[in-house]
């Protein structure tokens, strides 16, 4: 497994590369999609300033099944039920000296280290090479790296967020396929608006820890940081981070890519989580598509002294279409073998939405529902284990608002 990985990080440096985003979204939270909106800008146009936030107010209904609940304690079907507030973002964007490019955001809804949803700097020294310091989205997933406000459904797939399920003596270890927002240093290009590429080291210690917590491997003998990587191909130019924008209508852009990372002493230095995906995403017009695979192989520290590894796989595919300027609906279906491809039975989640855009005002509002279906289990154990934690059903009314 050490080898593969680093021949795959390897070859990340030697192909053709190109930027993962563009001016108009590269807060990574709020698509200007070519509206200048509220900006502070210098007469020779090196310096500019872009205050803007989004607002997330939703409602939710989440139904459990019997699997889970104690009906000793007379627990009700019905939990995480009622309005909740995912993001209160508030930041500011912009350039400097003409080539560096800046971010700063607040998630007032978030706690701890959470607070801090984003800090970098974009140094861009040429089209084909930056370098981007701070804290930002890790190299991994198309999900994960569109814009926040501009997604197709109110929330990512299950196969991304859940955690993985291991024997019962290992709970602690619990990793998830998503890596998310971390600190860290990327380097990334763009070669002919076609071929790109993103290269970093993180802390692999996710969005809630803002300081350097990580050691060095006894079994690597190399920092115990994650290491990660990611190619696009995007032959229309560079794709929009975005799954769907009203005042983007006439577009044709497509991206297919790939990623991997190692997270080196994860999970209190107890594991090496190695991760790899594939996906697709296509822009055309009204219509937009996307499909992505991810693997996850989890294995322990030799002081853990436990010889078994563990192999997951999930992935989804999606698609949105304006049947007019303002109404998107939207489908989904979303795998997950969540128990490890050692084991029988995986999890299937179809979803069905429906967004509408009040566009004069910034206003979104999305709906869904999102069915969790287990097939191909062994045993009836083993079936009821594998949603544990997941709600059997699950409805969602999301209201945003962005400036």
């Amino acid at each position: 497994m050490k080898k593969i990985f680093l021949y795959l990080l390897f070859s990340l440096f030697f192909i053709p590369m190109s930027a993962q985003y563009d001016s108009d979204t590269e807060n990574g939270v709020v698509s200007f999609a070519g509206r200048k909106g509220f900006i502070w800008e210098s007469k020779n146009g090196k310096f500019e300033f872009k205050p803007y936030l989004m607002v997330q107010t939703g409602l939710d209904v989440t139904y459990y099944d019997s699997e889970g609940l104690d009906p000793a304690y007379n627990q009700d079907h019905v939990h995480n039920t009622g309005f909740n507030i995912p993001y209160a973002v508030l930041g500011f964007t912009g350039r400097a000296f003409g080539f560096i490019t800046y971010n700063l955001s607040i998630n007032a809804a978030a706690s701890g280290g959470a607070l801090l949803q984003q800090a970098w700097a974009d140094m861009k020294l040429r089209d084909e090479f930056g370098v981007k310091v701070g804290k930002f989205k890790t190299p991994f997933t198309h999900a994960t790296l569109t814009t926040l406000g501009e997604t197709l459904f109110p929330t990512m797939p299950v196969s991304l967020t859940a955690p993985v399920i291991m024997p019962h003596s290992l709970n602690a270890v619990t990793p998830s396929m998503m890596t998310g927002f971390d600190l860290g240093v990327e380097i990334h290009g763009m070669v002919k608006d076609k071929w790109g590429y993103e290269v970093g080291i993180f802390n692999g210690t996710g969005s809630t820890i803002n300081t350097a917590t990580k050691t060095f491997s006894d079994d690597w003998h190399i920092p115990s940081l994650l290491y990660a990587g990611r190619l696009t191909f995007q032959p229309y130019g560079v794709m929009p981070a975005t799954q769907g924008n009203p005042n983007q209508l006439n577009l044709n852009k497509m991206l297919v890519g790939m990623s991997a990372s190692m997270n080196v002493e994860s999970e209190n230095e107890s594991t090496n989580d190695f991760r790899a995906g594939l996906e697709l995403a296509w822009l055309h017009n009204r219509l937009y598509l996307a499909g992505e695979a991810y693997y996850m192989h989890v294995g322990f520290t030799k002081r853990q002294k436990i010889d078994e590894s563990f192999e997951y796989m999930g992935g989804y595919v999606q698609a949105g279409y304006f049947v007019t300027d303002r109404l998107q609906p939207a489908l989904r279906y979303d795998f997950f073998d969540r128990n490890g491809l050692d084991k029988g039975g995986f999890l299937n989640m179809p979803a069905v939405g429906l967004n509408y855009y009040f566009k004069s005002v910034n206003l979104k509002l999305q709906a869904m529902y999102r069915y969790i279906g287990r097939t191909g289990h062994k045993t009836q154990l083993d079936r009821d284990n594998d949603d544990l934690g997941l709600a059997q059903h699950n409805g969602t009314i999301l209201i945003q608002y962005t400036f």
